[in-house]
């Protein structure tokens, strides 16, 4: 649409979007952010098949529970590989979406990042501003595996603005990270150690999958161990 402005006005033939596209390009940002989440992914998790009588996950599994009762603030899952950090922060989302009326996002942090990067594709049919803006102002948003991004200065910088935004407006997000906070971006690091705003719990478990592990040996039975 043109705007009806007089001649020497700054809106002097400006055309803007009308309602309804406006409206469309929202909706088509929200389908594309949530097939980029894809929560059936992560359906499974939840809070009922977490086993918390593994040694070292018990306070973690309480902190996340509650959470997802009343998400609010923010919770820091930190820990080694393995150890249901993902498993916990994809229960909370499942909850949050079954029972409190949300609309979560999930997303691995690199592949966040790759996904407002693809933007700039000649070919994308996606804005950036739109993408940007879903993700910092989601429901809930579940960052998994924070410290593993490429740290160029871009990621870095659209991290910080990501968390930044969410930290000032006090939304609801779920961390996880398996790195030394000291090793995070200092400004990400200390609004995740805001004892006003965060919960942060360790998780000193073993790794879930090498518990699962099964060793075979070879067809005829004999062992190879060393």
């Amino acid at each position: 649409m043109r705007l009806d402005a007089p001649v020497g006005s700054p809106n002097f033939s400006r055309l803007i979007p009308c309602v309804c596209k406006v409206v469309d390009h929202w909706d088509n940002t929200q389908r594309d952010l949530r097939e980029f989440s894809n929560m059936d992914v992560v359906s499974s998790w939840t809070f009922d098949d977490f086993d918390a009588n593994i040694k070292g996950t018990s306070d973690a599994y309480e902190l996340a529970h509650r959470f997802g009762q009343n998400p609010n603030g923010w919770l820091v899952l930190v820990g080694p590989f393995g150890c249901g950090k993902t498993h916990l922060a994809s229960a909370v989302a499942n909850y949050a979406l079954q029972t409190q009326h949300m609309r979560p996002i999930f997303a691995v942090v690199p592949d966040l990042l790759d996904y407002l990067r693809a933007t700039f594709a000649p070919d994308s049919t996606s804005s950036y501003d739109k993408r940007f803006h879903a993700v910092r102002t989601a429901d809930l948003l579940v960052l998994d595996d924070l410290g593993t991004e490429n740290t160029t200065p871009w990621a870095r910088e659209k991290l910080f603005q990501i968390v930044n935004h969410r930290y000032m407006e006090r939304l609801p997000t779920v961390f996880t990270t398996n790195v030394d906070l000291d090793k995070l971006d200092g400004r990400v690091r200390s609004r995740l150690c805001d004892t006003q705003l965060s919960e942060l719990v360790y998780m000193d478990a073993d790794d879930y999958r090498m518990r699962n592990a099964r060793v075979r040996g070879p067809k005829n039975g004999r062992s190879n161990r060393r």
